[in-house]
């Protein structure tokens, strides 16, 4: 089974970016791996954004970490996806537990920081 990590930076300045260490991941079904994303960034409160593509089909969002929050899970990665982040070691890794064939994908690590402050809405 091979999970994949690659960097997705949706905003990006000097200071702004992510970072996956390991380009490729190994382990069987039914393992525990864990794929690191460490940032950087300009502003204190960030979004972290995790998603999976497989085969030709576009990322599909897994979950979001924030600074000061909870975040969101999508409703069918909740019970075996799980990331916490981590502001002082600036890292949110994804774990994924009791793999599945299924699993093999490219897992994308994005950062957003936050805009507060702001009224206007997208349309």
């Amino acid at each position: 089974m091979h999970l994949h990590a690659v960097c997705f930076p949706e905003c990006r300045t000097q200071k702004d970016t992510v970072l996956q260490p390991k380009a490729e991941e190994m382990a069987a079904e039914d393992q525990t791996v864990t794929l690191d994303c460490h940032y950087t960034s300009t502003v204190t409160d960030v979004n972290i954004f995790w998603y999976k593509q497989d085969g030709t089909s576009r990322p599909q969002f897994i979950l979001s970490r924030v600074t000061f929050g909870k975040g969101k899970t999508e409703d069918e990665f909740k019970e075996r996806f799980s990331s916490a982040l981590n502001s002082t070691m600036k890292s949110v890794p994804l774990k994924i537990q009791e793999l599945q064939l299924s699993d093999s994908a490219v897992y994308y690590c994005a950062l957003r920081p936050t805009v507060t402050g702001s009224s206007r809405s997208a349309h």
